[in-house]
């Protein structure tokens, strides 16, 4: 794809802060371990004397990737023993903090370099909708809550900044997007991956009753914006252009690639299920009743995913250094803490886990 149709949303927000605060969608990818499992199980790995290939599509800085990385290197190991190489390319946009990455591959008590003299971690930066590995190169493709940022903004949204909160004609751009991009994400993979390989995506979704359980906090967080404007820390041209740069799936829109025939580049759906990924933050506030604690978690898992695309607006209106993106981050962060605590919700979620086989 051409650079201009590349993802240009903010990386997570870096000195590690995505690594300390994004306990959610470390819980949603704990939930998808066991279809991982046996993802691993029946892969094809191919001739002995060549190296094994992982592939996490969208690693961020590193976290995340530790305990999924580790169980299906443990599980490789007892059908391949301790001898053989395996490669992990950790992938992400150019931007993301990369050295906090390799800081957690050298010291995080989870990494999976911990005594396997034969792993050998690398890195890629570019976006992951572009070429990223060469062709039939992967055994075992993971991507965790990554595939829902999309490859470009395909519109403004009046009155809010989430796609989740778009209607009409607004949201049917961004379900056009989100099915665009997930056929390129799909194609992309599907090219990169060895026949008989594997590839495991989690991503949230939605429930039966068509909620996802973010929608509370980011109407908060619309709400803090909209304080903002009014009281001129953001212009209402800054405002405007403010779009998370993502899109949520129903598991209808997953597998429709595959309406067809049953296949889509010779992918096939070899599971999908649905879970509820309950909110720890607010089971330790029933637990103790502390409201800023369940307020600082929320409105730093927040900042954390959602701050740095938000500061994109700034940067497009000449005021976008550092100094200005921490203030703006500050005064939402605030905002949002301060709403929490007034009226605290919890965010249980849906985590979808689709995994893809490639035909021989």
């Amino acid at each position: 794809m051409s650079k201009e149709t590349t993802a240009t949303h903010g990386v997570m927000e870096g000195k590690g802060a995505y690594n300390r605060h994004a306990k959610l969608p470390a819980g949603g990818a704990a939930l998808a371990v066991p279809l991982l499992e046996k993802a691993v199980s029946v892969a094809e790995l191919g001739p002995a004397d060549q190296p094994l290939v992982i592939a996490d599509y969208g690693s961020s800085q590193g976290k995340n990737s530790m305990v999924p990385m580790r169980i299906a290197i443990k599980d490789l190991r007892q059908r391949v023993g301790s001898d053989r190489t395996i490669s992990v390319y950790h992938i992400d946009q150019p931007a993301n903090d990369f050295n906090t990455l390799f800081e957690a591959l050298d010291a995080d008590p989870d990494s999976y370099c911990l005594n396997e003299p034969n792993v050998f971690p690398g890195a890629i930066g570019r976006s992951f909708y572009e070429n990223v590995l060469p062709p039939e190169s992967v055994h075992l493709g993971w991507c965790s809550y990554a595939a829902v940022w999309l490859s470009r903004v395909p519109t403004l949204i009046p009155g809010h900044f989430m796609p989740l909160r778009s209607t009409g004609a607004v949201r049917a751009e961004f379900e056009r997007q989100g099915a665009e991009d997930w056929e390129t994400f799909l194609t992309l993979r599907a090219r990169e991956l060895r026949s008989g390989g594997r590839l495991v995506v989690v991503l949230p979704g939605f429930n039966d009753d068509g909620l996802t359980g973010f929608e509370n906090i980011m109407d908060q967080a619309n709400d803090a914006l909209a304080e903002m404007a009014a009281e001129g820390a953001i212009t209402a041209e800054q405002r405007e252009r403010m779009v998370v740069q993502s899109y949520l799936r129903w598991k209808r829109e997953l597998i429709a690639p595959f309406a067809k025939d049953g296949h889509f580049h010779d992918l096939t759906v070899e599971a999908l299920e649905m879970s509820m990924l309950r909110d720890g933050a607010w089971t330790a506030f029933e637990r103790d009743r502390n409201r800023d604690a369940l307020a600082t978690k929320h409105a730093m898992f927040f900042r954390s995913v959602f701050m740095p695309s938000l500061a994109t607006a700034l940067e497009r209106a000449g005021s976008g250094n550092a100094e200005a993106r921490n203030v703006f981050a500050d005064r939402l962060e605030a905002g949002l803490k301060r709403r929490v605590m007034d009226q605290p919700a919890a965010m249980h979620s849906f985590v979808q886990t689709i995994v893809l086989a490639k035909r021989r």
